[in-house]
């Protein structure tokens, strides 16, 4: 497999899945804007969205890939679909029952993730509602990640790639058709989730048709009978508390936004919007193909196999990565001025924003590495190392806000994440190279080395050029502000890549090294 060719297809999917949530964040902070309405949902959807990563992307998948990769290594495909069809008939009531719960205690959930609402009663009865009426959510969107998790063990990436764009056109429909015809307009965002998960499973089970994996339900007890069922639940416990950990530091972090001047939470979520930009593109495509191709390297016993594929997806991380944490480091006032600026969304709320960007480039290389070194644990049915650092890694956010938040307020709060996601991932590669499991593969001083001397020529050049400019003014058109920083972007972007060939890079290096084990 062509690690860098997979993972470039899986980013250009990606890339569309983001371009049109950006379309959908345009519109809700044009619409919108950072006010209590806007508090209010981004604290409703995160709920949902919580235990969604907690249950079903976290935990779920985690433990789910590497044993659907290792049954269809060792077993079979007639085995492989038993074992799908038993993981359903459990998973499926699980997330129903949890989705009931969630309506029923929401005012709950609300006080625990955002108690600064409490002195607002009306904010505080918002966020409740929506919260019920989004919940829901979690059961398609965990069947959906089921679902994902099938197609990509058999190395169908691209629809579960293209998925989430249902969502956003979801977004994108319902901000434009019927917001504008309700009351309480806000509401036309609940219906935008609740359309969107069902499209997304709607979407995905005729890929799972094809081959052969669309799941039925067997009953709870043949399903617990399943030794690779309950090796799986044993992996997901342990997986649990790492993703716990994960979520736990978010929900602080959105407690602490909570108690922040109004906007605070919108703001955050807005930088945490262009955070994920490039983590999905590089990070997350990188490590969906990844995964599958390391447990199967492992289940063969193929440890060079699997030393191969993780230097390239780290080379391909830190090639990628760095220039574009600098890039967002640069450009934010001018990103977020392009992509949110105008009608409801300020001057103030671009800058504070754009704050948050700051913030969490600082540790976006910690962010995007994370999605290679935590997979190579994975892999190896390793769930228990990740979660011990992910607790150290939450134990340092936490000190990081008690000298960032005073500070910077809540571009503190992203500052602490960036630095966390840092000692997060150092702390996993160094356990990786201590235990003997990655070993560096020649050229890595070289390739370092010119990174770096390209990323700092292109930051110079992205400072010197927007020297003279208030992005926070906001005093261009739209479409200028659009032009001006999409060719600061690019021209960043060429300085970069001609700084690396001056230093000896050729594109011939993303070639992974030769693939010995299934040559396609």
């Amino acid at each position: 497999m062509n690690l860098f060719r997979a993972a470039a297809s899986i980013s250009l999917l990606t890339l569309v899945s983001r371009i049109t949530g950006v379309v959908r964040d345009m519109l809700i902070a044009r619409f919108f804007g950072a006010s209590v309405q806007t508090d209010a949902f981004y604290v409703a959807f995160r709920l949902p969205n919580l235990l969604r990563r907690l249950f079903a992307e976290g935990a779920f998948q985690q433990a789910f890939v590497p044993m659907v990769a290792s049954v269809r290594q060792t077993e079979g495909e007639e085995r492989t679909k038993r074992f799908v069809d038993h993981v359903f008939s459990i998973l499926a009531p699980v997330v129903i029952l949890v989705s009931i719960l969630g309506v029923l205690i929401a005012p709950v959930l609300v006080w625990l993730i955002a108690a600064g609402f409490r002195s607002d009663p009306e904010e505080f009865s918002l966020a409740t509602s929506l919260t019920r009426w989004m919940f829901p959510y979690i059961a398609f969107m965990s069947l959906v990640a089921m679902s994902a998790a099938v197609l990509n063990t058999y190395k169908s990436f691209r629809i579960p790639a293209v998925t989430p764009v249902l969502l956003n056109l979801s977004f994108i429909a319902c901000s434009l058709l019927l917001a504008p015809h309700m009351s309480q307009p806000i509401y036309a965002l609940v219906i935008a989730v609740i359309l969107g998960g069902i499209a997304q499973l709607a979407f995905q089970l005729p890929a799972l048709k094809k081959i052969g994996m669309i799941p039925s339900f067997t009953g709870f007890r043949t399903a617990l009978a399943d030794s690779s069922v309950i090796m799986t639940m044993k992996q997901m416990v342990p997986a649990l508390f790492g993703v716990a950990v994960a979520q736990l530091s978010i929900l602080i972090n959105t407690n602490i936004a909570s108690h922040l001047e109004r906007g605070a939470v919108t703001w955050l979520n807005y930088a945490d919007r262009l955070m994920e930009f490039p983590t999905a593109l590089l990070g997350v495509a990188v490590g969906t193909v990844l995964l599958p191709s390391l447990s199967a390297a492992h289940a063969a016993g193929n440890e060079d196999r699997y030393n191969e594929l993780l230097d390239h997806g780290l080379r391909l991380i830190v090639l990628l990565g760095i220039p574009a944490a600098i890039g967002l480091f640069a450009c934010a006032d001018g990103l977020v001025a392009f992509l949110f600026g105008g009608r409801a969304f300020t001057g103030e709320d671009v800058r504070q924003t754009a704050y948050g960007v700051i913030g969490y480039s600082v540790g976006l290389l910690g962010l995007i590495a994370m999605k290679i070194v935590a997979p190579a644990f994975y892999a190896r049915k390793d769930i228990r190392t990740p979660v011990r650092v992910a607790a150290l890694s939450l134990v340092c956010v936490q000190v990081f806000n008690l000298i960032t938040v005073p500070l910077f307020h809540q571009a503190g709060l992203a500052l602490s994440v960036g630095l966390g996601s840092l000692v997060n991932s150092g702390t996993l590669l160094y356990l990786l190279r201590k235990r003997g499991i990655y070993r560096p593969l020649p050229g890595w001083k070289k390739h370092f080395l010119a990174i770096i001397c390209s990323s700092f020529v292109m930051l110079c050049v992205l400072l010197g050029v927007q020297w003279n400019i208030d992005w926070s003014a906001l005093s261009d058109p739209w479409i200028r502000r659009a032009a001006k920083v999409l060719a600061i972007c690019a021209f960043g972007a060429a300085v970069y890549g001609a700084g690396m060939v001056f230093f000896g890079f050729r594109p011939r290096d993303l070639r992974p090294p030769k693939d010995r084990a299934d040559e396609e």
